[in-house]
């Protein structure tokens, strides 16, 4: 639209200036004076001779009435010239003047042919001029208008081109989606935002292989821990030699094991995914056979479990309860004590040791990831058996509560009662 209007507006002014040149072309510059103004100025003159002091011009021509001795007898107007030879240059028509016959006086009449021509020829330069002037303002503005429509948004793609380039994801393209480039300099926005998002998405697929195999490590390693630790009672009592052999060998290999999953845990502790989490509804005598598992020193004895229906995923559980446990018997070194008890519509399982617990600033921080007490010395570890822990209860719609109890840390695994999720 705005073209358009440019355009209709442009070949208006040419057509003025074609106008307005045609016309001054084509006027004719006649020098020559109207014969029958001009007999008419002298029947005039002649008819009031006698009476010339009061004698009123009746016509549009100017002109000077003179007498023989060159007297000035009338002049239709101030400035006239009466000098002959000045007005036979100036082509002014002169005549005589007649009485009876006989001459007595001139009138000159002024030609103004050249005066009517100038100004014709200031007129047409006044348009010209204007019309030039009223183009000039047109072209600047539609300068301005393609400056501000065309150039600055390439001169902003430019930046922005080179933004993406050095891998800036995050400033959008600055632009106005009204102008006739709208929609060409949204699609590299559109890019920008689709680039962005592939980036996040391959970032996020990366860190979810990344933490599949920390968590996987991570678990690996709670097994062979006890694995290990059994093996070392079973060599402690074994009285056969032979058996003693196999208990060693057991032993180096869980040592061997857990070198190799270390270093790939190692490997992988950039970012942490997540893994997939599946609860059900499971009978609460489950959890009797779960805290066993978890207790590969037999140190604890389980209470008796209430009868209820638990929403949750077996096998997350039972890693929940392992770390649990195998933090417990690493850092502490203690018998541990399990309570468990109902309340409102979550069934909580208590699991404190009596290692002493942790410091009270401290303990916001063990859920995070790779956070640990200051208490842990020269022990192995990640800091991350908690959080995963805590990250499991919460996709089964439980929780965690890392506290101090009475006599060490007590971990309380809240599982969350079937039909109130």
């Amino acid at each position: 639209m705005k073209k358009r209007t440019f355009l209709v507006s442009l070949a208006f002014i040419f057509l003025v200036e074609i106008l307005a040149l045609v016309f001054f072309g084509l006027q004719d510059t006649d020098y020559t004076q109207d014969a029958v103004l001009v007999n008419e100025a002298v029947q005039s003159v002649q008819n009031s001779w006698n009476t010339i002091e009061n004698y009123k011009d009746q016509t549009p021509l100017d002109y000077v009435v003179t007498g023989l001795d060159g007297s000035v007898l009338f002049r239709t107007k101030d400035g006239l010239d009466e000098n002959i030879n000045k007005a036979v240059k100036h082509r002014d028509t002169i005549l005589d003047i007649v009485l009876d016959g006989a001459a007595v006086g001139k009138i000159i009449i002024y030609n103004d042919s050249d005066q009517v021509f100038n100004a014709s020829k200031r007129a047409v330069i006044t348009v010209l001029s204007f019309a030039m002037l009223i183009q000039c303002i047109f072209f600047i503005g539609y300068f301005l208008y393609l400056n501000h429509t065309i150039i600055l948004p390439f001169s902003k793609l430019k930046g922005f081109a080179e933004r993406i380039a050095d891998g800036n994801l995050d400033i959008p393209l600055d632009m106005d989606r009204q102008n006739i480039f709208g929609a060409f300099t949204e699609s590299f926005d559109i890019m920008r935002f689709e680039l962005k998002k592939a980036k996040i998405a391959e970032a996020k697929a990366n860190a979810e292989k990344k933490e599949l195999i920390a968590k996987l490590s991570h678990d690996i390693k709670t097994p062979v821990a006890s694995i290990k630790a059994v093996s070392e009672v079973g060599l402690a009592l074994a009285c056969n030699e032979k058996i003693r052999e196999s208990y060693t060998q057991i032993i180096c290999k869980a040592d061997q094991i857990n070198t190799l999953v270390t270093n790939l845990f190692t490997a992988s502790l950039e970012e942490i995914g997540r893994l997939s989490v599946t609860p059900s509804d499971v009978e609460s005598t489950v959890l009797k056979t779960l805290l066993e598992n978890s207790d590969y020193l037999c140190c604890t004895a389980v209470p008796a479990i209430p009868g209820c229906i638990l929403y949750i995923d077996k096998l997350r559980l039972q890693q929940v309860f392992d770390n649990i446990f195998a933090n417990s018997y690493k850092y502490a070194g203690t018998g541990i004590d399990v309570t468990v008890y109902r309340k409102d519509n979550s069934l909580y399982v208590g699991i404190e040791d009596y290692g002493g617990g942790v410091s009270e600033e401290e303990l916001p921080l063990l859920k995070k990831k790779f956070k640990r007490g200051s208490n842990i010395k020269d022990k192995e570890g990640a800091g991350l058996g908690l959080y995963i822990s805590n990250y499991f209860m919460e996709k089964m719609s439980g929780g965690l509560i890392v506290e101090n109890g009475d006599n060490g840390l007590k971990v309380t695994v809240i599982i969350a009662l079937s039909g109130t999720v």
